[in-house]
């Protein structure tokens, strides 16, 4: 094993199965076309789904969009 690899601190990773995976940054991401893309943020939302307009960074495109006209779902219509 690489030294320098043994003495890189691990990123902490929360993986969400309704939305996007967090890791504690900074970090970078190689991405299909071989672009790298860098976030010195210290906690960043890295998007898994592809609707996102900013990806690879979540932007909750992910969540669901409720019609402001559509009735509250725990209610009963009359």
């Amino acid at each position: 094993m690489d030294p320098a690899y043994a003495a890189t601190p691990a990123r902490r990773v929360f993986v969400d199965p309704q939305g996007p995976v967090v890791v504690e940054g900074p970090v970078e991401i190689a991405l299909d076309d071989r672009v790298v893309v860098r976030s010195d943020r210290f906690m960043v939302a890295v998007c898994t789904c592809r609707r996102s307009r900013t990806y690879p960074w979540c932007d909750t495109s992910h969540r669901r969009r409720e019609s402001a006209v559509s009735p509250p779902k725990n209610r009963k219509p009359r």
